[in-house]
């Protein structure tokens, strides 16, 4: 089993900046694949970044030049540094992993999210 646990939400400023990190633990023997998704209420979870093993990195154009993701595999962790945050960013921030544990197996695992909202 793996456990995925966000951190660095909060309440900030339009036009500022967070970092989110997703620590991940348990029995890990490769990050395939990781992602943030964010999702408001009433709304469908919307993916934000993803970040695969061989560095390729993706975004939709809405956080596209603004929001960038990284990982530390030595660490299993992954990062999202957030900047000229909108009000429209405001949402609850979660961690998705592809991962594979130490028999082989791949699986999807989510964390419970953090919450960002962007007011003035």
């Amino acid at each position: 089993q793996v456990q995925l646990v966000e951190s660095g939400g909060g309440l900030v400023q339009p036009g500022g900046s967070l970092t989110l990190s997703c620590a991940a633990s348990g029995d890990i023997f490769r990050l395939n694949a990781m992602a943030w998704y964010r999702q408001v209420p009433g709304k469908q979870r919307e993916l934000v970044a993803t970040s695969t093993t061989g560095g390729d990195t993706n975004y939709p154009d809405s956080v596209k030049g603004r929001f960038t993701v990284s990982t530390d595999n030595a660490k299993n962790t992954m990062y999202l540094q957030m900047n000229s945050l909108k009000p429209d960013d405001t949402a609850v921030y979660y961690c998705y992993g592809h991962i594979m544990g130490s028999r082989g197996t791949a699986r999807d695992y989510w964390g419970p999210g953090t919450q960002v909202t962007v007011s003035s």
